[in-house]
């Protein structure tokens, strides 16, 4: 009988028939030690392992996934591995699931897997056996690390053969088999690994300052039209800009910026006629990879940019896929609309107020400019959600304008997030979360719909966590923006999770308006109430020095500030809330309820607010703006 044949092979296997020098078949060798190092006891061990650590043990959503996969896995059941079945069974979709509406399992399969990763690369380095979620399915894979080197596996080798020839034959097997998988998941994450690109501000050569917004708002569609592209993993407009001005240190900015590359140049306006120059160049050693120079008419600059995005994709071996789309406009409505895109990056929000009558006249000049409605739609979902806005118009105003945008063109991922923040102020939940979820389909490295997606739809329900991972990914992507850094400890202060919180506090640049609001509200949470009034004391917020105040017992300075400006009624809710008086709260939370479910949902959130937690007047009140009991 030949023990490489038939059914017999694995008994083969077993019973120590193989002379080790046989030519064994790759899928055996993996059989054998699958066999030897994966059993279930061993897998499910590591199961435990990975849900205790810090990035499992308090996310059940991803905690209950992985676990799902992995025993239905073990018991041989990978027909159940199906996305109707995980959406069911996980995530608590109804029988009439369907996956073209809802992509619930596959984003969340996509946070499992990079989840798992960083596990792995951090507390779980050390860890003998590693569980993977391969991309294109939901049956897991169980391995050895990669990192386990030849001279272990030498030793292992001849350890075994002391215990007798069947043994070192199981060894030799695990040790081929082992350096077969490690090359190849190598290989395959290598080849999956997204390029990290980060576009630096085009310098104006015009020196001319009233000339920066075209450098700057075509520095900015750049970063957009490469941020779709697959295989690309884009830096965000905030972390490229934190450089604008700056002398440039190719590896240093890519160091910051976490870049592999870096596109830079320069831009000159004389007129009608425009001149570029843009290099790419490797971070690692300065090496410059391709340059482009353009002369020509103002009228050319989307094919200008289009030429610049095929230029770096041919340059680094990628396949374009789903590249920018192409927009044929005026001088005239294309330079109102990057007026309008150079205000967002030179003033942040408070430029959103002056930017719609921009992107309004861009919209008057041509009605087709997609872009600039998607633009319009975003500047309209921050307006709405402040005090003396006609919030009613200022919503019917948001949503027009990002319908028209992805009618005009589906693919812009500006126009569902916006479509997202009006479903979400509408507390339209279903159809603000498919939006949103759309969005980072579209652009996966937008730091804003991340944010955006956390902001306005996660914290506001109460699914604080999953908020928290947005934040995580945001920052990955835009890791020099103060503003990230900022929500993120904001998401994290509503997590509880204070320390970190404070880390992150303690990271925004000195000047930032407000790190010590958000450096206050971390010890308040650790229970440093003195040095929270100390950091409050010049805080623009004196709802939080209030509350802090009522905190450390000094209750008539709280009284006194909450008198002191009756017209913000969150300031005053902070300050009863930390007197411990519900009914003055829900009442200064209930003159906010004009403002929308996000107000209320987030406040309701928030460690200060505690007190409110089982009160029943709480339900009323979530019922009165619109959200889930």
């Amino acid at each position: 009988m030949n023990p490489l044949g038939g059914e017999n092979e694995l008994e083969g296997v077993e019973r120590g028939f193989y002379n080790p020098c046989t030519l064994v078949k790759s899928k055996d060798i993996l059989r054998a030690m699958e066999l030897q190092e994966f059993n279930g006891p061993a897998v499910r061990k590591q199961l435990e392992q990975v849900l205790s650590s810090a990035g499992f043990a308090h996310n059940d959503r991803l905690s209950g996934f992985l676990r799902f996969v992995v025993e239905r896995h073990l018991e041989g059941r990978d027909t159940e591995l199906k996305e109707s079945l995980i959406a069911i069974e996980v995530f608590g979709r109804k029988p009439d699931y369907d996956p073209k509406q809802d992509a619930i399992v596959r984003t969340e399969a996509v946070r499992l897997r990079a989840r798992l990763s960083k596990y792995y690369q951090g507390e779980g380095s050390s860890d003998r056996v590693i569980i993977e979620l391969p991309k294109g399915g939901y049956t897991p894979v169980f391995r050895q690390p990669a990192s386990e080197s030849v001279s272990a596996i030498s030793s292992r080798v001849r350890g075994a053969f002391r215990l007798g020839p069947r043994l070192w034959f199981m060894a030799a097997l695990t040790g081929l088999a082992v350096a077969l998988a490690a090359t190849g998941w190598w290989r395959v994450q290598r080849q999956n690994a997204p390029v990290a690109i980060a576009v630096l501000p085009l310098q104006n050569l015009s020196h001319d300052p009233a000339s920066d917004y075209f450098a700057d708002g075509l520095t900015d569609e750049l970063i957009r039209n490469l941020s779709i592209i697959d295989g690309l993993a884009t830096r965000s407009r905030t972390s490229s800009f934190a450089f604008r001005g700056k002398p440039l240190n190719v590896r240093e900015a890519g160091k910051q910026l976490a870049a592999d590359y870096i596109l830079e140049g320069s831009v000159l306006r004389a007129g009608g006629q425009l001149r570029i120059n843009v290099q790419l160049i490797r971070t690692r050693d300065d090496s410059p990879l391709w340059a482009g120079k353009y002369d020509r008419e103002l009228t050319d600059v989307f094919a200008i940019q289009d030429e610049i995005s095929r230029g770096i994709v041919n340059s680094l071996r990628l396949k374009l896929g789903r590249g920018p789309r192409h927009y044929e406009t005026n001088a005239e409505a294309y330079d109102l609309y990057l007026r309008a895109r150079a205000m967002r990056t030179q003033e942040g929000v408070l430029g959103n107020r002056r930017m719609i009558g921009l992107f309004e006249e861009a919209l008057a000049k041509d009605p087709s400019l997609a872009p600039a409605y998607a633009g319009l739609a975003a500047a309209y979902a921050y307006r709405s959600g402040l005090f003396g806005s006609d919030r009613a118009d200022e919503l019917a105003k948001m949503r027009a304008a990002a319908e028209k945008a992805i009618e005009l063109d589906p693919l812009l991922p500006e126009a569902h997030d916006a479509l997202g923040i009006a479903y979400a102020r509408n507390a339209q939940w279903q159809q603000a979360e498919k939006s949103f979820r759309r969005a980072i389909e579209l652009d996966p490295n937008s730091s804003t719909s991340h944010v955006d997606f956390a902001l306005y739809l996660l914290l506001v329900l109460n699914r604080v966590e999953e908020a928290v991972q947005q934040l995580r990914v945001g920052e990955k992507a835009d890791p020099l923006s103060p503003e990230v850094q900022d929500y993120l400890a904001f998401m994290l202060t509503a997590a509880g999770r204070f320390d970190e919180a404070a880390a992150h506090c303690q990271r925004l640049p000195a000047g930032y308006r407000y790190k010590n609001a958000c450096l206050a509200r971390a010890r308040l949470g650790q229970g440093r109430t003195g040095e929270a009034i100390q950091l409050l004391a010049g805080a623009p917020n004196g709802g939080y020095l209030g509350y802090a105040y009522a905190r450390a017992g000094r209750r008539e300075e709280a009284e006194k500030l909450a008198a002191a400006d009756p017209s913000k009624p969150f300031n005053q809710a902070l300050i009863f809330a930390g007197l411990g008086d519900k009914d003055r709260t829900l009442e200064a939370l209930d003159r906010m309820t004009p403002l929308g479910p996000a107000r209320i949902g987030r406040a309701l959130t928030y460690p200060e607010f505690a007190l409110l937690r089982g009160d029943p007047r709480v339900k009323a009140l979530r019922k009165k703006v619109g959200l889930p009991e």
